[in-house]
């Protein structure tokens, strides 16, 4: 059974609320600190390909860090912008939860709950 990996930084309210409805819902999760453990190019391009709306599911647009940077994110190569988000992880939005398949990106109980019972199944059944 694969883990959950949880992106998350902890000044962050909406990681705080779901690192509290995991905890609450008895979750286990292989934690990171979205800044100190950047996730790698590999994993952005795993994150990306599960994502629904492609890059603007990830993208933290109305951050001041990207708005700072005045650039059209759409006249970019993929592999150029993975690498921006390397260097400037707070350019992703968070937390990010995935469990290598399903991808979960913000506070969304509905979602998490998606998540963590497919999980809980797994465990029961294998």
């Amino acid at each position: 059974m694969s883990t959950v990996t949880f992106f998350t930084y902890p000044s962050c309210t909406s990681c705080r609320k779901t690192k509290k409805w995991l905890s609450a819902h008895s979750v286990d999760v292989n934690e990171r600190h979205l800044f100190r453990e950047t996730p790698t190019k590999e994993e952005l391009l795993t994150l990306l390909s599960m994502t629904s709306d492609g890059l603007d599911e990830l993208l933290a647009t109305r951050s001041s860090t990207f708005k700072a940077l005045q650039i059209e994110v759409e006249d970019m190569p993929l592999s150029a912008v993975v690498d921006l988000l390397i260097k400037e992880p707070k350019l992703l939005r968070r937390p990010i939860l995935t469990d290598g398949e399903a991808l979960v990106v913000g506070y969304n109980p509905e979602k998490l709950r998606s998540l963590t019972k497919k999980k809980q199944m797994m465990k029961y059944t294998g």
